[in-house]
């Protein structure tokens, strides 16, 4: 059974903020830069949503948006956003699940890979790949080890407590840098936070 944060949708952002400040607001804001007028974006496990309204704050209409979750209670607070005048579509699915019928200029994958193990990872991974257009640009921020010890054992703090929670099915970061190398995306820029346990990249698929 796929992870889902139903049980953790009402305290999420609360719990994000006593744990990191404002750090994975940071992390996801720095990445907009990225996006130019009237693209269409995909968000891909979007949470709660405020990510809308930083949106609609960088660009107040033009942008397509399709905002996919598999959380019925994120899509809930989600749809409460104000995203002004662009235009968002949601879907309420598994991000590998999500039929999409069409590609993108943007998508937006924040803090999602860290949920899957290599098998479930690959198919997202292929999947979201498929949906982004030669030359379109691919937003990731997720957790990163960088030697530091404190890094594992919040990390395996947090693997925990979303395992019993939602049921997150991993317990190890997957190296999906590996994955960007190998499908050759050129890296257009980056940022760490938080004591660089937070990496977030742009990259250009080629």
């Amino acid at each position: 059974m796929p992870s889902n944060y139903d049980n953790s949708a009402w305290f999420y952002d609360r719990l994000s903020k006593v744990v990191y400040g404002d750090a994975l607001v940071r992390s996801q804001v720095y990445l907009l830069q990225f996006i130019k007028p009237n693209s269409s974006i995909l968000i891909a496990g979007g949470g709660t949503g405020w990510i809308l309204e930083e949106l609609a704050k960088k660009y107040i209409s033009g942008l397509t948006i399709t905002y996919v979750e598999i959380s019925a209670n994120m899509m809930a607070l989600s749809q409460t956003r104000n995203w002004a005048y662009n235009q968002v579509t949601f879907i309420n699915a598994a991000v590998e699940e999500a039929k999409l019928d069409k590609q993108f200029d943007v998508i937006f994958t924040p803090f999602l890979f860290d949920n899957f193990k290599e098998d479930t990872l690959v198919r997202v991974f292929n999947h979201l790949h498929t949906a982004l257009k030669p030359g379109g640009i691919w937003l990731n921020t997720d957790f990163q080890l960088t030697g530091k010890w404190w890094q594992n054992v919040l990390l395996q703090s947090m693997f925990l407590f979303f395992r019993i929670l939602c049921r997150i099915e991993t317990s190890v970061l997957p190296d999906i840098n590996a994955k960007f190398k190998a499908h050759h995306y050129q890296m257009v820029g980056k940022q760490t936070f938080f004591g660089d346990f937070i990496l977030s990249m742009g990259l250009r698929k080629e």
